[in-house]
């Protein structure tokens, strides 16, 4: 009377907004027509900490039940149940630092990061224990009239991030004995050969000096690619390493380059002796200038000269470095050549990171008022005499409410990147992000990180054959009003 598992989701890996298919099987019970109320009943285990343990009870959090269909099995989707426990990573870690000051206490925004930071939102450990229950029925039998709950099947352990899938992201079938199963494969963030960051962000962007952002990594291949210590003669060390140049593409004088190892806790990286908690399972690295600013010696020493860089995640083993990521190239912009107030733009990407843009074309800001009034009335007639008060009578407002809007273009863009802007308009979040500033490391962390709604409703995407340029306008609404005295 075993109950099976007889689908399960292709790999491990699982964005947290795609179905989550299980099918189970009992066909002992299902067709013992001595049982009556027949539920297949799934006890759902997600974790924050450590991988799920089927015998723990203070990871359950759900038992979820269903009969047996036309077919005779149970059948679930956990999705609409896993997305809710993971979401947005919007501060830093503790361990990480923020212009080389441990972020302790400092509550500081995760773009701002100075090197690493680990997730605490962002990656879930889940797994589901199935069971079936019934009434036996059977008179004469012990159990007569009893409701049984029995034959347990525990499912892997999988790996749940706050992604989520398009229509048109290919679910790949399974083979052979598990043909039935299907999923999205997410070994284009493998970090093994030449594969993404968690972002669809074209591999060429353009910052500006003082732009902040980070870029993730999926930590799906660390005990391959990250060492227990540097000298490590069968793993490798894994580290970012970023090459800077002139305009002419000529590597800047010196040392032209910085690597950071990944697998250094004390600055938010991964941590090989906790490997298996969720916080490890999702990196954070901080990647644009601004983020250099804060601890780069070769970058700060070098800051004039700087007309670009690129940034690629290598493996040394232990002599020779191999690349084992995309390489991206960050564009320094110098926002006076155009005259416009940058505006930079951050936004919840398709895989749980963040995504950014800096808007240095011709912007337009304007406030929306709101306000309460009441009719007041002229003159002193509550006083021994009347008397003519200008200043009283007519209609006064009682408060008033600002609302900032902010309408942004921006430069010719690409294919890819009018592409890549259809993740802006879907995103739940969207800020804006201001840039470096002198400040010291434990004030005005309020100054940087600004709620926005997007109110651009509908996009259009453009193509190079259909309209040639390609420009984009977008338009948003502070999210905070500005509530004025009352009176």
């Amino acid at each position: 009377m075993a109950t099976d598992i007889t689908q399960f989701p292709r790999y491990t890996y699982l964005p947290s907004g795609q179905d989550v298919i299980f099918t189970v099987a009992n066909n002992d019970v299902v067709t013992n027509t001595d049982f009556i109320r027949v539920k297949f009943i799934a006890e759902v285990h997600i974790s924050s900490g450590e991988e799920v343990n089927l015998s723990n009870n203070d990871n359950v959090v759900g038992t979820f039940k269903t009969t047996p269909n036309g077919q005779g099995v149970g059948m679930f989707n956990f999705r609409p149940i896993i997305e809710s426990f993971v979401n947005a990573d919007n501060k830093a870690r503790d361990n990480s630092s923020y212009k080389t000051v441990e972020n302790t206490n400092l509550n500081t925004p995760i773009h701002l990061i100075d090197k690493y930071s680990g997730n605490d939102n962002s990656f879930r450990w889940f797994a589901v224990q199935f069971k079936i229950e019934y009434v036996d029925n059977l008179p004469g039998s012990a159990t007569f009239g009893n409701l049984i709950t029995t034959n347990y099947a525990n499912s892997d352990s999988f790996k749940l991030f706050n992604g989520y899938l398009k229509y048109t992201d290919e679910l790949v079938l399974g083979t052979a004995t598990e043909s039935n199963n299907f999923g999205f494969n997410t070994g284009v963030f493998n970090l093994d050969s030449d594969e993404k960051f968690l972002t669809n962000a074209p591999t060429t962007q353009y910052a500006n000096i003082n732009d902040y952002g980070t870029s993730a990594i999926l930590m799906i291949n660390p005990v391959t690619n990250i060492s227990v210590n540097a000298s490590s003669t069968t793993l490798g060390t894994a580290m970012i390493r970023f090459d800077f140049y002139q305009a002419d593409g000529t590597p800047i004088s010196g040392t032209s380059f910085e690597t950071i190892r990944l697998d250094e806790p004390l600055n938010g990286g991964f941590d090989y002796a906790q490997r298996g908690f969720a916080y490890n399972k999702l990196i954070f690295a901080g990647v644009f200038p601004a983020n250099l600013r804060g601890w780069s010696t070769v970058f700060n020493t070098n800051i004039d000269d700087i007309s670009y860089y690129t940034y690629v995640v290598q493996t040394l083993t232990p002599s020779v470095a191999a690349n084992i990521s995309q390489t991206y190239r960050v564009n320094i912009n110098c926002p006076t050549l155009k005259g416009y107030q940058p505006i930079r733009l951050t936004w919840l990407n398709q895989w749980g990171a963040w995504d950014y843009y800096t808007f240095t074309m011709k912007s337009t800001k304007s406030i929306k008022t709101k306000g309460t009034t009441y009719q007041q009335i002229e003159g002193t007639w509550n006083q021994a005499v009347y008397k003519v008060n200008g200043f009283k009578g007519g209609k006064k407002a009682f408060r008033v409410n600002a609302t900032e809007m902010i309408s942004m273009n921006t430069d010719f863009v690409s294919e890819t990147e009018s592409e890549w802007f259809e993740e802006l308009i879907n995103s739940p979040e969207v800020y804006i992000l201001e840039g470096f500033q002198s400040d010291s490391t434990n004030s005005a962390l309020n100054n940087y990180v600004i709620p926005v709604r997007l109110t651009t409703s509908s996009y259009t995407k453009k193509t190079v054959a259909n309209d040639k340029l390609m420009q984009y306008t977008f338009e948003v609404e502070k999210s905070k009003t500005l509530r004025t005295q009352s009176i």
